[in-house]
């Protein structure tokens, strides 16, 4: 057995959901942006408690390397949606973040590059449905016409 895998119950059904071998082509299926990561938080969500890398490898399944599971965790920490800490000669990772988190993230780092940014929140509120600008008012703590008293 590898020393860097934990072992986990057989048959939890993370790697049906999680993992995928290929498209209705048969071919592997190249995952959107972000796509990965959400999936590592997945898993990591599911944990009984912090795992090393190779847990996470093994609820993916696919053919996964060890080392895009690490780059993916190392990624996802410095955007403090994980944590590690070094237990023996390895890390064992805990989710801090959950999916909506992530995106959440990634929303604030493209709007941290932009240099107008009462711009681009104005740009983005006009986008917004009806119902999800309510939400965001709603959040907000604004009142209906956006006016507080």
């Amino acid at each position: 057995m590898d020393p860097d895998r934990t072992p986990g119950t057989e048959g939890d059904g993370v790697r049906e959901q999680i993992g995928g071998d290929g498209g209705p082509d048969g071919r592997p299926r190249r995952r959107g942006q972000g796509e990965l990561e959400a999936q590592v938080l997945a898993v990591l969500r599911q944990a009984p408690g912090p795992v090393n890398a190779g847990w996470v490898l093994d609820r993916l399944g696919g053919d996964l390397a060890y080392t895009t599971v690490m780059t993916i965790l190392t990624r996802l920490q410095a955007k403090r949606a994980v944590t590690r800490e070094r237990v023996g000669r390895f890390f064992e990772w805990c989710a801090t973040s959950d999916e909506a988190g992530l995106a959440a993230l990634r929303m604030r780092r493209v709007l941290d590059a932009e240099s107008d940014r009462e711009a681009v929140l104005a740009r983005f509120v006009t986008t917004l449905s009806p119902d999800d600008e309510q939400l965001l008012r709603d959040l907000l703590g604004l009142p209906e016409d956006g006016v507080e008293d």
